[in-house]
């Protein structure tokens, strides 16, 4: 799989426009207030003197207006920022400005965003000379919190004056759109491209034999073969050992099905739960398909939202990829009941529902577990859940006061209700994975593989 393109795009403004404007700075703002008790003074001791006030305001406003003058000429800025980023890894966003004659003393510059790029949907930047160059540079690192298209929409840039006491300021429309994509670091980690390349699953167009539970053949048993392998009654009947050799169970189908309702997009870690749970999914996705199985993902809310098409050849990850990117966040209550019937009609063979959810309580749990209880009856279903890093921090805190006691037994009492629910789920024959966001990957890749080697699926 080709990692994930990222293009860094340019965006140059016009050099001075309409939207140029001069303003005082934050220098001349104090050094009007300092000017105010002087005026006082002048007015209660000499009267007559009430003219010095406005004077002295008025030269303070022709300083600000040749500070401003003096702070030189804009010929160009530019706006660097990447055309496609992934959702909880940093990204760099700069802007860099170019000045005719005089140099300024300070510049700055400002971004109005989507909030999905940057908290309250503003980027300020501190701008300051290039050390191999004639223009001024600012640079800030992002972290995307939400998936989807962030818009840039206006930049302003600001330069002040060898007083610093005027500067000049510009706005400009920039309309600049960023795609934010799912997180795909844990499937270009090194320790994940080292098992795929190590592994005998997908690497060459043959049957496996030796794993798996599908019988293949019969083997002459031979030293260093494993003795469970034997077949005692072809051994019995050719009065030699003989051994078995399995196939490999290929061309399973895996679907993906994410609740995309309010407990998911609830964050866990400074992310959503849906986007920790999509990344972990496309992580194992990707094994799956180099293990030729096919992949399919299947996302709802109040409704289901989409149902991508079986891929089974790794060269189409991208496929899910773009498919995960529109998983939309929905404050509403899943309707577990629509969208695991409808599920449940698409699928024409027996496959392995790996179902991403949350629940608050064993009431809101009910219709979910209903529903995964008729889905498990003719399909293999795996049930993914996030624990509450918050809940168990708060069972772990030290009692040291009474509010402190009251919360950790209010998030124990919590934290009995949730493996209520799970043991509902076990008993009705659910898998259940049960781990925190840094190891759900791990833990579900593990996991698949389990359940692959025992020919669970087909």
């Amino acid at each position: 799989m080709t990692p994930l393109r990222r293009r860094f795009l340019l965006f140059i403004t016009a050099p001075l426009g309409p939207f140029l404007f001069v303003v005082p700075t934050e220098r001349a703002a104090w050094s009007a207030a300092a000017l105010a008790p002087v005026a006082v003074v002048i007015a209660a001791a000499l009267p007559g003197a009430w003219v010095l006030a406005p004077i002295l305001g008025a030269v303070l406003l022709i300083l600000v207006g040749i500070d401003a003058w003096l702070a030189g000429k804009l010929e160009g800025w530019e706006v660097r920022s990447a055309d496609d980023v992934e959702v909880g890894q940093p990204t760099r966003m700069a802007i860099t400005a170019r000045f005719a004659g005089r140099q300024p003393s300070r510049a700055a510059g400002a971004l109005a965003c989507d909030p999905r790029l940057a908290e309250e949907g503003r980027i300020a930047l501190t701008l300051a000379p290039e050390p191999h160059g004639d223009g001024w540079r600012g640079e800030t690192v992002l972290t995307p919190t939400r998936r989807g298209t962030a818009l840039v929409e206006r930049a302003w840039l600001r330069w002040e004056g060898p007083l610093g006491l005027g500067a000049r300021q510009t706005a400009n429309p920039i309309d600049k759109t960023v795609r934010i994509w799912p997180d795909l670091s844990p499937v270009r980690s090194p320790d994940l491209q080292t098992f795929l390349r190590n592994a005998q699953i997908g690497l060459i167009n043959r049957r496996i034999r030796g794993e798996g539970t599908q019988f293949e053949a019969l083997s002459e048993y031979e030293a260093g073969m494993d003795r469970r392998r034997i077949d005692w009654k072809a051994s019995a009947r050719h009065t030699r050992l003989f051994a078995r050799e399995n196939e490999s169970e290929r061309n399973n189908q895996i679907v993906f099905a994410f609740d995309c309702g309010q407990a998911m997009c609830e964050p866990v870690d400074g992310l959503p739960r849906i986007d920790r749970a999509v990344s972990a999914a496309l992580t194992c996705g990707y094994v799956a398909l180099k293990g030729g199985d096919k992949v399919a993902l299947f996302g709802f809310a109040r409704r289901p939202q989409l149902m991508t098409p079986f891929i089974g050849d790794a060269r189409a990850f991208h496929r899910l990829q773009s498919a995960a990117a529109g998983l939309d966040y929905e404050a509403v209550e899943p309707n577990f009941t629509l969208a695991l019937a409808e599920l449940t009609a698409r699928l024409k063979r027996r496959s392995l529902v790996v179902v991403f959810s949350d629940f608050t309580d064993p009431t809101a749990a009910e219709l979910m577990v209903e529903s995964l209880g008729r889905l498990v009856n003719k399909h293999l279903v795996l049930f993914v859940t996030m624990t509450d890093s918050e809940v168990e921090e708060l069972i772990a805190a030290p009692p040291g006061d009474i509010a402190t006691l009251a919360r950790a037994v209010t998030a124990d009492s919590l934290a009995q209700q949730r493996k209520l629910v799970l043991t509902r789920l076990r008993r009705l024959g659910i898998d259940v994975l049960e781990a925190p966001w840094e190891s759900i990957g791990p833990r579900l890749i593990d996991r698949y593989l389990a359940i692959r080697s025992s020919e669970a699926i087909g």
